[in-house]
């Protein structure tokens, strides 16, 4: 199985890679959408699509905290008004960025900001599950940035 690393990058004003990210992005902070920039789209790409997955929650497949498709290829940073850019559910089922929520006393949980650079764009709004398991053939390369959070 090939690699999909090379120039692509993700990463955020608002947290350094493996840093606690800040309670305004929280749950109990009140959910504030996390900056993030992007960088090294490789030629061929259509689109960019961004999903946040908490792996160390307690459930079976983790928490999806956030699944955005219809990035623009060009795009610098996260624009939710952009034209084409979309939200699918989340691990709640709601199509929004639901901000880090751990069980109290589990943890440090790890906010992985995974960034796909796609061949072709995405139809429709899968979930994180859905995408992965339909189109692993359109990523031409993936990027990640990781913050933390415990209660």
């Amino acid at each position: 199985m090939p690699l999909f690393i090379d120039k692509l990058a993700v990463s955020s004003p608002d947290f350094t890679p493996l840093s606690r990210i800040d309670d305004r992005f929280t749950a109990e902070g009140g959910h504030a959408v996390p900056r993030l920039r992007f960088e090294g789209a490789p030629e061929g790409t259509v689109e960019l699509a961004l999903i946040c997955h908490d792996p160390d929650a307690p459930l079976p497949h983790g928490f999806t905290h956030w699944v955005v498709y219809g990035i623009p290829a060009d795009a610098e940073e996260v624009d939710l008004d952009a034209d084409g850019v979309r939200m699918a559910p989340n691990g709640a089922g709601y199509p929004v960025w639901y901000g880090p929520e751990p069980p109290v006393g589990h943890g440090e949980h790890h906010y992985y900001f995974w960034l796909y650079a796609l061949s072709r764009p995405v139809e429709g709004t899968p979930t994180r599950e859905e995408f992965l398991n339909t189109a692993g053939d359109t990523i031409i390369e993936q990027a990640r940035t990781v913050a933390t959070y415990s209660r």
